[in-house]
């Protein structure tokens, strides 16, 4: 039986055979994936049916249960993805600096795929059509680990998008399922095969990944996303803007965790934001300054660092833009974060100093992603400033090479003084 270090090492060999396959060949893949992915659904429906009744028996959270659900709606919403994929130019090959350094000796900075590239994650099923669309669209090889949760699920897309691929003309060895749970801990430890890792899921998850291999990680580990609603604030806008982040996806980590409200306008603002909260069901944390002003839970120091992914939102008052600054940078995972306000300078001074991977003004947290970015859609959210950040999307799954053009240049003519270099930008 072939080893997953084996399976990764024959695709670190072969990853320069998927990265020099033509766009056209890519879309053309991509093209009968989304044809396959909808000519099979039904197979698809009935494998992701066994996996949410098998979650139910189970006892798992409803948060999650949420998330392993893969219905028409996720799949037209993966197929409009893919279309999108197809559409957009190609990342691979872009000629991004071009150089004459010596009459005859010309340097090229030239788009490459980073090669093989290892994706772990937790439920979610689209996920796994998402993240495998993009590593092809991109050139990549890719190794997929998708939770136990959707272990059917995920055994049927694979099969249909690896198929399709294959039979579009892309190497054999442009994707692999990592089935088993125990195979993680060897994929792990393949630093030698395995250019880059991006788990998605849970704090403890990402954390493990990041602490048990050698491998580069590009990811989040928290999504603590704030609003900070600011005393120039529109109520009608910042309840509609907060009510969205909050609920329109609870499970996603781009949901909303805490709010911030400027002191001097929290009687003004308050009552209708935590009605509208309310009236979706949302259960009401706040201080006691909060608690003065509208009927809630109380908050402790613990939920200003708690990513709830339920229906839970936790409210403190700050006296200013700065204060609620401070607060975010310290608190939250510099994932997203949001400021309502009609002040143009107080948001530009949020959106500046935030120190976060997406900063919005009068927008709901819920904007990142990849898909709504216009990426198609993306493998995951970085919140690492190294590589890439934020949706990760097309242009985060390419580097870079040098290549230099030249007839009989050596090193030693420039040492000597008998030549010189003229750097003189080409492009």
């Amino acid at each position: 039986m072939t080893t997953i270090a084996q399976t990764a090492a024959q695709m670190k060999l072969e990853s320069p055979v998927m990265a020099a396959t033509s766009v056209q060949m890519r879309n053309d893949a991509l093209a009968q994936i989304r044809e396959q992915l909808i000519a099979h659904k039904d197979e698809v429906f009935e494998a992701n049916r066994q996996d949410l009744e098998a979650a139910e028996r189970d006892g798992v959270a409803a948060a999650v249960v949420k998330r392993l659900k893969f219905d028409e709606g996720k799949l037209a919403d993966v197929c409009a993805g893919i279309a999108d994929l197809i559409g957009l130019p190609d990342p691979v090959g872009r000629e991004l600096l071009k150089r004459e350094l010596d009459e005859g000796l010309v340097l090229v900075r030239q788009s490459c795929p980073i090669g093989v590239i290892g994706v772990i994650f937790e439920a979610r099923p689209d996920a796994l059509v998402q993240i495998s669309t993009l590593c092809l669209k991109s050139g990549n090889c890719a190794l997929l680990k998708g939770g136990s949760e959707t272990m059917r699920t995920n055994k049927a897309l694979f099969t249909i998008i690896y198929n399709a691929a294959v039979d579009a003309g892309l190497p054999a060895t442009c994707l692999y399922q990592v089935e088993a749970r125990e195979e993680i801990t060897e994929l792990l430890d393949c630093d030698t095969s395995v250019d880059l890792l991006i788990p998605r899921g849970s704090n403890a998850f990402v954390r493990y990944i990041m602490d048990h291999t050698r491998i580069p990680v590009m990811g989040h580990a928290d999504g603590i996303c704030h609003i900070y609603v600011d005393g120039a604030a529109n109520v009608d806008k910042a309840v509609r803007v907060v009510v969205d982040a909050k609920v329109q996806y609870t499970a996603a980590c781009n949901a909303v965790e805490t709010l911030l409200v400027q002191r001097c306008a929290a009687d003004r603002l308050l009552p209708s934001i935590v009605a509208g909260l309310e009236a979706e069901g949302v259960e009401v944390r706040g201080t006691d300054e909060v608690r003065a002003i509208v009927d809630c839970a109380p908050a402790t120091d613990e939920d200003w660092d708690t990513e709830y992914l339920a229906l839970i939102v936790s409210i403190k008052l700050v006296e200013d833009v700065d204060e609620a600054i401070d607060h975010i940078n310290r608190h939250g995972s510099h994932h997203t974060d949001a400021i309502v306000t009609e002040d143009q300078d107080t948001a530009e001074r949020f959106m500046q100093l935030v120190d976060s991977a997406g900063v919005y003004q009068n927008a709901s947290t819920r904007f990142a992603d990849g898909f709504r970015y216009g990426f198609g859609a993306e493998v995951g959210i970085s919140t690492s400033k190294l590589h890439a950040r934020g949706p990760v999307g097309l242009e985060g799954l390419v580097t870079y090479k040098y290549k230099i053009y030249g007839t009989d240049h050596v090193v030693g003519d420039y040492a000597s003084g008998a030549r010189s270099f003229h750097f003189r930008d080409l492009a």
